[in-house]
């Protein structure tokens, strides 16, 4: 990945205080990190950043709309996005990165490349199974949901009603579950 200039900070200029950024997200800005799942995006992303004599600490929140297909009809609809993410910057010796909301720059760094952690927390904010509206309060019709509810298992009382064309065998095994 090729980085982002428009998301660099370079810190060594700013006074010690808070500090606030923002930017504009796009689908542009994902095709940078060959992300495709979105269709469309229209996110907000503001950082607060706090310069302390020895630290750095910043404050990532994303809020705004993505477009996704749903995983269950695969129609796409406007996922709302919002989550926030804070990571605290020290110097030291090298670089590292290890520690999930802790990343360490030598002491000559004088700036910071907030792309990939805005990446990150719009990611992480995206829900683990992403369901259309419509299919939750049931107004959406689809071909594919048409489809589902045809092949779904049949309830307990359709069962019994066929229960007389299974073996007799069974019938009899069924008895020792209800007799105790």
């Amino acid at each position: 990945m090729k980085p982002l200039k428009d998301f660099t900070i370079p810190f060594v200029g700013l006074k010690v205080g808070t500090h606030h950024f923002d930017y504009q997200i796009d689908k542009k800005f994902f095709e940078n990190f060959e992300y495709d799942d979105f269709q469309d995006v229209d996110i907000q992303a503001d950082i607060v950043f706090e310069k302390k004599t020895t630290l750095l600490e910043l404050l990532f929140k994303v809020k705004g709309m993505v477009t996704v297909n749903c995983d269950l009809t695969n129609e796409p609809y406007a996922q709302p996005i919002n989550g926030e993410y804070k990571l605290v910057i020290k110097f030291g010796e090298d670089y590292n990165d290890e520690f999930e909301d802790i990343l360490i720059v030598p002491h000559g760094e004088y700036e910071i490349n907030v792309a990939q952690y805005i990446y990150e927390t719009i990611i992480l904010a995206m829900p683990a199974k992403r369901i259309h509206p419509g299919v939750e309060d049931g107004t959406l019709d689809s071909e594919i949901l048409n489809k589902l509810e045809e092949l779904r298992p049949k309830n307990l009382e359709e069962k019994e009603a066929t229960s007389e064309e299974i073996d007799p065998r069974w019938n009899t095994l069924k008895k020792l579950l209800t007799d105790k």
